[in-house]
């Protein structure tokens, strides 16, 4: 970058006005160099942590099925229940298993969103922990 000023007199010499860059460059090249310097060394394998865990158990396991209906009636492994009540009564000797079995909830594509919700929150509250939702391939458009 130069500019030249300059009155038009022959007699003055001209200023040249040129940035010193080799400050600049040193400045830039300590700086690679510390940045180098403090990135970790990379390892060129993956360690993981596996869990040491207990074998899977040889007995597969119990699955009970929920479906919910069009018109919003739950059964349970096909069994038409009559309430609440007795939805939470099965839930709650279901949870107090030592080995609790697998609930898997399938409503319909036409059920009430509040029944559905109704059996999710009734097995949340009563401790159920294995629960998961079967068939949700019909609600892919």
């Amino acid at each position: 970058m130069a500019m030249n000023i300059g009155s038009g007199r022959s007699d003055e010499p001209e200023l040249m006005m040129d940035i010193n860059t080799t400050p600049l460059i040193d400045v830039m090249l300590v700086l690679i160099i510390m940045l180098i310097i403090t990135i970790p060394v990379q390892l060129h394998s993956v360690n993981l942590n596996m869990p040491h865990g207990n074998p899977p158990p040889a007995a597969p396991p119990i699955v009970v099925t929920v479906d919910i209906d069009a018109n919003g009636a739950v059964l349970w492994n096909g069994e038409v229940l009559a309430d609440r009540p007795a939805l939470e009564a099965r839930l709650r000797l279901a949870a107090a298993q030592t080995d609790q079995p697998e609930v898997h909830l399938r409503p319909n594509k036409a059920a009430d969103y509040g029944a559905v919700a109704m059996v999710l929150a009734s097995a949340q509250r009563l401790g159920v922990t294995k629960l998961g939702m079967v068939g949700n391939e019909q609600f892919a458009p």
